[in-house]
């Protein structure tokens, strides 16, 4: 019975940890971000890497590649992993992250806003006035260091 009751407590706390908002969060994110990856791989793969290939005279831009002293160097993949990669990038940032920041900012939560900072009193090096110890000579600081200076 004691086996029964210790895998009850164990399902219930796996449970708990299963259904947190962030766990459940990162799960779709996730998913979201494998299917997204898909979609943008086809469409570089279908659309851009052709356009590529246009240009330089190539059928297929996946098969490039030079050779040196026998060895080939298949360079066509990289190209495609590149594009993928600036475009996963760039919609991110514009679709995700500039939207963000300007709710945050809206919200007054802007987290750019920099912390005051002071000199060291030991080395004069501009630290956050929240230190204990300087991180450029290693120094202690005593408490309120940053009233003194």
């Amino acid at each position: 019975m004691k086996i029964v009751e210790s895998f009850r407590n164990t399902f219930k706390e796996f449970r708990s940890f299963a259904l947190r908002a962030n766990a459940l969060d990162l799960a779709i994110g996730v998913s979201l971000g494998a299917a997204f990856t898909t979609v943008v791989h086809a469409i570089v793969a279908d659309l851009f890497t052709p356009l590529i290939a246009a240009v330089w005279g190539n059928v297929n831009v996946s098969t490039l590649s030079f050779q040196i002293h026998g060895t080939t160097f298949n360079y066509g993949q990289a190209v495609n992993g590149a594009v993928s990669l600036f475009i996963v990038a760039a919609t991110l940032f514009f679709f995700v992250v500039k939207p963000l920041n300007g709710l945050r900012r809206r919200l007054g939560l802007d987290t750019s806003a920099s912390l005051p900072k002071a000199p060291c009193p030991s080395c004069f090096t501009e630290i956050d006035i929240r230190s204990k110890r300087c991180a450029s000579c290693t120094e202690p600081l005593q408490v309120n260091w940053s009233e003194e200076a």
